[in-house]
């Protein structure tokens, strides 16, 4: 009950106008703001900034490009395996485990199905059935780029419009179908695996999301989902490449097929985990 009424302010809220507004904030590049803020988040946040590759939290130009810092080179090693699957992101493991008809879940009482986080815009939900999901929350103070979980050309991308809940656990547990419901950028891959989907969640004050291939793709003026192909563009991404970004915490879910992959052990919900750790390995398609 206490949850639901803590949760209760963010349907009444202008979720985008407020978004929206925190974005121009974060690229205020007024130099006592700037660092005011910079310096806020460093503070609340307990942010680790040795290891960027830039560690003078004054040297960005605004608060949306410390948030979205890059770490120095061998920050995130990567597994020796060749079949390795790896963490998209810094962050906790909220859910990991089956597909099971069609249905992920979510906390306790809540799931959704693929074909919802999909924005249903293609079919390639039916790719998942009986697959593997896993769903990284990104707090304020992780590194916030994405990266490739394992090797795979882009597919497609897909927009799909919605609300900006916050993604944090205590929402999770008490707003249903949560990450189906918020703003989302869909990024569909083929791999020698088979398919793999890694879905960028947004969220409360998440004022941005890009990906390497496209720049800037929400906020958007999108009011419907919207479709990318990229069958015939060649792009082919390798484990651990950076696909893409956020501003502030957010979400990313990745989708494997059936018989895909095994999770690697100790990969459980409600453990930290950092971006290129070994989440689990691929079973290669012959």
């Amino acid at each position: 009950m206490l949850n639901r009424l803590l949760t209760l302010p963010q349907y009444l809220l202008p979720q985008h106008l407020l978004s929206r507004l925190l974005g121009k904030l974060a690229n205020c590049q007024v130099r006592g703001i700037k660092n005011a803020l910079i310096n806020l988040a460093i503070q609340k946040y307990h942010i680790d900034v040795s290891e960027a590759i830039e560690s003078n939290p004054d040297a960005y130009i605004h608060f949306n490009a410390f948030f979205t810092r890059a770490l120095k080179a061998g920050a995130r090693p990567l597994p020796s395996q060749s079949n390795a699957i790896v963490s998209p992101a810094d962050g906790a493991i909220s859910q990991c485990g089956p597909i099971q008809k069609g249905r992920i879940f979510q906390a306790k009482g809540h799931s959704f199905n693929a074909l919802e986080l999909l924005g249903g815009a293609t079919n390639w939900h039916h790719h998942f059935d009986h697959g593997q999901f896993i769903t990284v929350y990104l707090s304020p103070r992780d590194y916030h780029r994405v990266h490739m979980p394992y090797t795979g050309k882009l597919i497609g991308m897909t927009y799909v419009p919605g609300k900006l809940f916050s993604v944090n656990p205590r929402t999770a547990e008490t707003v249903p179908k949560l990450f189906a419901r918020n703003e989302r950028v869909v990024c569909l891959f083929e791999t020698d695996m088979g398919p793999m989907a890694v879905v960028f969640v947004g969220a409360f004050f998440v004022a941005s999301m890009e990906t390497v291939w496209h720049g800037l793709v929400a906020p958007s003026h999108h009011k419907k989902p919207y479709h990318w192909d990229y069958q015939n563009a060649h792009h082919v991404y390798k484990t651990g490449d950076e696909i893409g970004r956020f501003q502030f915490g957010s979400t990313v879910i990745v989708l494997f097929g059936k018989d895909a992959m095994q999770w690697a052990p100790g990969i459980v919900p409600n453990r930290a985990i950092q971006m290129g750790e070994l989440m689990g390995l691929a079973s290669k398609q012959q």
